[in-house]
């Protein structure tokens, strides 16, 4: 019997990202792929999955306001809930989730080795019948991790510009571009030129999801819409219309971005 999947993720390129991961795993269905936090219920009475991968930090409603209406859902109900595993990019509170209730706790970047373990553990809980059990550990345990992921600091790393040490946000950089000895970090409309080598830099924070896809440029995976060939060369196309070409050199370290972009677009 195959394990019926449902993902949950505010991010396409994370979704496509996970669907193509699991359609490499026998034994796995997906059978859907939301990245609207206010449809999870709906769709996981109508979808009856035995798993959902439930990102954390969306917009509006959460993972855990996802968990908490799943209490209620089948606390009136004969049925058995599906098991509830997080994939987060916060790694901070992983000892704590394994305390909720939840199956597994996934750290992003997700790796098939990784997920292939979630689905043992899946198919281990299934056997035993125990995801009413979890659920309800999961909530009773949802205020002591709210607190926890509330007080996560958001990650940042610091340049030196001119005579200043500034404190970038992580995530408030979409590119960085070469400029001969210095790159200029672009952060939507704003920008800090900093005198700092790109390969340096690309590797610093290669942990960070960032990826060198040229040898003048960096990109925040997460800023990443979509892969275009419109000028006969593949470009990165980011949020704010940024269009960043990718260098025959560097297409194998971006291969991961054009795959899940394109997966993205054939949905």
């Amino acid at each position: 019997m195959n394990v019926r999947v449902l993902i949950l993720d505010d991010e396409q390129l994370a979704l496509s990202r996970l669907s193509r991961l699991l359609q490499q795993i026998e034994g796995v269905d997906v059978i859907g792929a939301l990245d609207s936090a206010s449809e999870a219920v709906t769709a996981i009475e109508q979808l009856h999955p035995d798993l959902v991968l439930l990102d954390i930090e969306m917009p509006q409603l959460d993972g855990f306001d996802v968990v908490e209406a799943l209490v209620r859902q089948y606390a009136t109900r004969d049925a058995t809930p599906p098991l509830v595993a997080f994939v987060t990019a916060y790694p901070q509170f992983a000892l704590e989730a394994f305390d909720t209730g939840a199956i597994d706790f996934i750290c992003k970047p997700v790796r098939l080795p990784r997920l292939e373990k979630t689905l043992e553990r899946t198919r281990r809980a299934l056997a035993a019948r125990d995801a009413f059990r979890r659920l309800d550990a999961l909530r009773a345990n949802l205020t002591e991790l709210r607190q926890t992921t509330a007080h996560v600091e958001e990650r940042h790393f610091w340049v030196r510009s001119g005579g200043d040490l500034l404190k970038i946000k992580t995530n408030d950089v979409e590119w960085i571009e070469a400029e001969a000895s210095y790159v200029r970090l672009h952060l939507g409309e704003r920008s800090h030129l900093v005198r700092n080598a790109i390969g340096s830099l690309a590797e610093q924070l290669a942990g960070e999801g960032f990826v060198r896809v040229h040898k003048s440029a960096v990109v925040n995976r997460r800023k990443v819409l979509r892969i275009t060939n419109a000028t006969g060369r593949p470009s990165l196309v980011l949020e704010g219309g940024t269009k960043v070409q990718i260098g025959r050199k560097y297409r194998t370290a971006a291969e991961h971005i054009i795959e899940a972009a394109s997966s993205a677009g054939s949905n």
